[in-house]
């Protein structure tokens, strides 16, 4: 089913609305995959806040025209998938892990803004922490200090109520 000249411009206006936001895309051709296969990887890809769409590569040259990932147009051959994320690492880790588990899904390209990146160079930032990890751990390191400070603090009264329970005993001990 094809689309109208309306509903293509809606689509080429969406795509570049993504792109406005995004931090990287990845494309991979997906020719041979199941329909069950390709179900499992739009879940996964949500669930990390990616988004995941198979387009017409004429209708994504168009919408990549005049963003940070025009350098792209030269790699849009063939039946592929775009995954646009506004987290660097979100759009390569999704893809890369669906492509270990499917060997009919390959990642042909990525890019950030203004840099193409190979197959090779997107499966090395798949590797990389995401931004809510790289936070969390940041968050980590932040609290320790307080956390080992007041664990301090509270071993001087603690101290004080061992001190005083063992007077105690031994009074008790003596008494007895």
């Amino acid at each position: 089913m094809s689309l109208n000249r309306k509903q293509k411009e809606a689509v080429i206006g969406e795509i570049s609305e993504k792109l406005s936001d995004a931090q990287s895309v990845v494309l991979a051709e997906y020719r041979g995959l199941t329909v069950g296969e390709m179900t499992q990887l739009r879940v996964n890809a949500r669930s990390s806040g990616v988004y995941l769409r198979v387009l017409k590569n004429t209708l994504a040259k168009l919408a990549v025209k005049g963003t940070p990932f025009e350098g792209l147009s030269g790699d849009m051959v063939g039946p592929l998938a775009y995954g646009i994320s506004s987290d660097p690492v979100a759009a390569a880790k999704v893809l890369s892990d669906f492509s270990k588990t499917n060997d009919k899904f390959l990642i042909k390209v990525g890019a950030m803004p203004n840099q193409v990146m190979s197959a090779a160079d997107v499966s090395v930032l798949a590797k990389m922490p995401s931004r809510d990890e790289l936070l969390s751990k940041l968050l980590g390191t932040m609290q320790a200090p307080i956390a080992k400070f007041v664990q301090t603090l509270n071993e001087v009264p603690t101290k004080f109520v061992r001190g005083v329970a063992a007077v105690r005993d031994l009074k008790e001990q003596e008494a007895a």
